[in-house]
C-alpha cells in the first residue's frame, strides 16, 4: 500500500491513505473542487495485433488502484490497452466533486473506470450519481462469477442497486477483535481466539463483564469510545435515513450509554482514533496497558505495524462481539462503455482481473499474499474473495504468526452492508461529537441528541422522524 499521490504532498498522501482503508472516515469533507487539473498517468501495454488500442480513463482517490494496471500489464503481455490515470486526494472532499463534474460532461475524458470508498460509495452505487455506473452484468460479468469467487454479502449489498450489481472491491474489511496475548494470558489464563471470542462475546454484556475483569488487573478493554463505533454502527438493522427522515437505530442510541459506560469505569482511555494517544495505546506506552482494538486486516497492516514497537508479536485476532465491517474501497464502471465492445471488453477484462479473479496470477491472490512484487515479500491483506483467502497463507509476525485469515473469513461474511447511506461520512461525525460531549458531561443526554437532529437539520435540509 506504498502510495504516491499524484501533485499531491506526503502530508496528504498519509491521510488519504488512511481513507482508502476507511481509516480516515471522520474527516470533515468540504465540497471544494481542486484549482488545478490533476496529473495524468499512462500505463501501457505492448501493441500486439491490428486492433486500435483501447484507452481507459482510470479515476481514483490513491494511487492504490493504478499501481495494478502495472500488474496486470505483467501478467496479460497481449492486452492492447493504455491506462490514463487522474488521482486526485480525498482530502478537503476535492474528489468528489471532481469525479462528478467529470461523470457528468461525458466524452472521451469521462472516466470509464472510477474508485469509490465506504464512506461515499453509496453515493455511486444506489444514490444520487449511481445512475452513471454500469451493471456488471451488461459487461459479461455475472452473478455465478460472484458466487464462485465465495464474495462476502455485505460488499455485493454496497455495490448493488434493485439487484443489479455495479460495485465490487478487492479488499474485504470485515472486522475484528485484535487484542494483546499477554494481556489475555494474565487475566483470562490464554490468549487462544476460540476462548478470547467467548470471553468478550457475542453481545456487548460479555464485553463489558470483560471489561471489568480487565479494569481489576489494571488494564483498559480499548483506547477510545471510537474503537467500539464501528463494530456499533455497521451492526445496527437500520441506516441513518428511513423513508427519508433521519433515523436513530436502537443500536446506535445505545453508543450514548456504552460509551458512558466506558467513561465512567475508566475501561478506556479516552482517546479519540487517529490521534498519537491512540497510537500509544498501540505501543503500550498509554496511560494504562490496553487490551485491543477492533478493526479489519488492513488495521493491522497498514496502521498498527507501523505503531506497535515493543508489543509486535504481542497480539492476535479473534470474532467480534458483533460482526460489522471497516472501510474498503470498491470499483465502478462508466456504463457508456457498453456502448463500444472494444472498449466494455477492456474494462470488463480488468474489473474481472481485480474483483473476480481467483487464479494465482489474480490481482487478488498476489494481494492476499504479498506478492505484488516479484522476490519480494510485501504487506498480506484480506481480499474479496474467500475462495483466495482459502488458499492463500495468511500468517503475520505482528500476530505472533497467526493465520488472520481464519478470522477475517468468517468476519466478512458476518457483516452486513444493509445500514448505510449515501451521508454517513457526515452524519457519523455530526453524532460521535455530540456522543463525546454527553460522555464528557457538557451535555445530558436528551441535549445531546436534540443538538444531533437540529445539527443533521441544518447541514443537510433532513428531517428526524
Amino acid at each position: 500500500m506504498k502510495r504516491s499521490l499524484v501533485g499531491i504532498s506526503t502530508l496528504l498522501v498519509m491521510s488519504s491513505a488512511l481513507a482508502a482503508c476507511g481509516g480516515n472516515s471522520n474527516s470533515n469533507s468540504s465540497s471544494s473542487s481542486p484549482t488545478t487539473a490533476p496529473a495524468a498517468n499512462a500505463t501501457e501495454a505492448p501493441s500486439k495485433g491490428t486492433g486500435e488500442k483501447v484507452t481507459i480513463n482510470l479515476w481514483s482517490f490513491t494511487d492504490e488502484i493504478p499501481n495494478m494496471t502495472k500488474k496486470y500489464m505483467e501478467t496479460h503481455p497481449d492486452a492492447n490497452v493504455e491506462f490514463k490515470t487522474t488521482v486526485i486526494a480525498t482530502t478537503d472532499g476535492a474528489y468528489q466533486p471532481a469525479l462528478d463534474q467529470a461523470l457528468s460532461a461525458g466524452g472521451k475524458d469521462a472516466p470509464d473506470i472510477y474508485a469509490a470508498e465506504s464512506a461515499f460509495v453509496l453515493k455511486y452505487t444506489q444514490g444520487d450519481a449511481s445512475s452513471y455506473a454500469a451493471n456488471y452484468s451488461d459487461m459479461g460479468l455475472d452473478d455465478q462469477m460472484v458466487k464462485d469467487a465465495g464474495i462476502a454479502q455485505y460488499s455485493v449489498d454496497i455495490g448493488s442497486l434493485d439487484g443489479k450489481l455495479k460495485a465490487l472491491g478487492y479488499q474485504a474489511t470485515g472486522g475484528a477483535f485484535i487484542y494483546r496475548r499477554s494481556i489475555a494470558k494474565d487475566v483470562f489464563g490464554t490468549d487462544d481466539p476460540a476462548t478470547i471470542k467467548n470471553e468478550i462475546g457475542p453481545g456487548w454484556d460479555k464485553f463489558y463483564d470483560a471489561a471489568a475483569k480487565l479494569k481489576a488487573k489494571g488494564y483498559g478493554i480499548v483506547s477510545g469510545d471510537g474503537d467500539i463505533w464501528h463494530p456499533i454502527e455497521n451492526s445496527s438493522d437500520k441506516g441513518w435515513i428511513v423513508d427519508g427522515k433521519l433515523h436513530i437505530d436502537p443500536k446506535r442510541e445505545e453508543f450514548l450509554d456504552l460509551s458512558k459506560k466506558l467513561k465512567d469505569n475508566g475501561y478506556h482511555n479516552d482517546t479519540t482514533d487517529w490521534t498519537e494517544a491512540w497510537y500509544a495505546d498501540m505501543s503500550g506506552a498509554g496511560a494504562q496497558p490496553i487490551f485491543g482494538f477492533f478493526g479489519p486486516a488492513w488495521l493491522i497492516n497498514y496502521v498498527m505495524n507501523g505503531q506497535v514497537k515493543d508489543t509486535n508479536g504481542d497480539w492476535a485476532v479473534s470474532e467480534p462481539p458483533t460482526g460489522f465491517f471497516w472501510g474498503g474501497t470498491w470499483l465502478l464502471a462508466n456504463k457508456d462503455v457498453t456502448k463500444d465492445e472494444a472498449k466494455k471488453q477492456a474494462v470488463a477484462d480488468f474489473v474481472k482481473w481485480v474483483t473476480l479473479d481467483t487464479s494465482e496470477t489474480g490481482l487478488q491472490h498476489y494481494w492476499a499474499n504479498g506478492t505484488m512484487k516479484e522476490g519480494e515479500q510485501g504487506t498480506k491483506d484480506s481480499v474479496a474473495s474467500s475462495v483466495v483467502m482459502s488458499k492463500s497463507n495468511g500468517e503475520v509476525p505482528l500476530l505472533g504468526g497467526q493465520n488472520m485469515f481464519d478470522v477475517f473469513v468468517p468476519a466478512n461474511a458476518n457483516a452486513s452492508g444493509k445500514n448505510l447511506t449515501q451521508y454517513d461520512e457526515t452524519i457519523n461525525k455530526l453524532w460521535r461529537d455530540q456522543v463525546r460531549e454527553y460522555t464528557a458531561g457538557n451535555k445530558d443526554r436528551a441535549k445531546a441528541i436534540e443538538t444531533f437532529k437540529q445539527q443533521v437539520k441544518d447541514q443537510l435540509g433532513i428531517e428526524s422522524e
